[in-house]
């Protein structure tokens, strides 16, 4: 059975409590898991990313460093406004107000970032998201997913349930896997017309 998605009250009571609830600004394990997402990205730099549910900014900050534009969003209002309010030295960034799948921005990127969001959607919004971030993925750009893998009451999922969805993904290309008991990272490529993926990091400077 299809469970429904977790309520938009959630999050708006969670950020109605604290500035910043799950502490991804003071937990060591968030900090690292944030830098571990930003080192795996094959490119070394990128022309515009995609964050969405972007919360407190902490990987949005470490995206500006990599990324000329960055946009950042979120589905709670004063989320946005706080997050708007701390990035606004950052060039490049902008955050949003926005509720995936039923919003989705114009253009294209060659980096699409969903980190801990798809365990909060049903079944069917998880496909959707996925489509529309295939969709506009630019061939040979880069997608990146990062999850939390143990059991969680508001998740309905878990990091390694969200790598078997993207498991053989028509358009997808998995270059990196990277799975701790905690949370599972995986980078894919968007591959292009001939079906062809990008190089990895090392063939694209000659290494072999």
């Amino acid at each position: 059975m299809n469970r429904p998605a977790t309520p938009a009250s959630y999050f708006e009571d969670m950020y109605r409590g604290a500035d910043d609830p799950w502490h991804l600004a003071e937990r060591w394990y968030e900090r690292r898991k944030y830098d571990l997402t930003v080192a795996a990205l094959p490119l070394p730099r990128y022309r515009r990313a995609f964050e969405p549910a972007c919360s407190v900014g902490e990987l949005t900050r470490r995206l500006a460093g990599r990324c000329d534009a960055v946009l950042a969003c979120d589905r709670v209002a004063s989320v946005v406004e706080s997050t708007a309010r701390t990035t606004a030295g950052l060039p490049g960034v902008t955050v949003r107000q926005l509720t995936i799948p039923e919003e989705w921005p114009e253009g294209t990127f060659d980096l699409i970032v969903l980190s801990e969001v798809l365990y909060y959607l049903d079944d069917t919004d998880v496909d959707r998201v996925l489509d529309r971030s295939v969709a506009t993925l630019e061939p040979g750009g880069t997608l990146a997913t990062v999850h939390w893998n143990h059991p969680v009451r508001e998740h309905l999922s878990t990091g390694s349930g969200i790598a078997g969805r993207l498991a053989g993904l028509p358009g997808l290309a998995l270059l990196a896997d990277h799975r701790e008991d905690d949370f599972v990272l995986q980078i894919h490529t968007r591959v292009d017309a001939d079906g062809r993926a990008a190089a990895s990091p090392a063939r694209r400077e000659g290494l072999v």
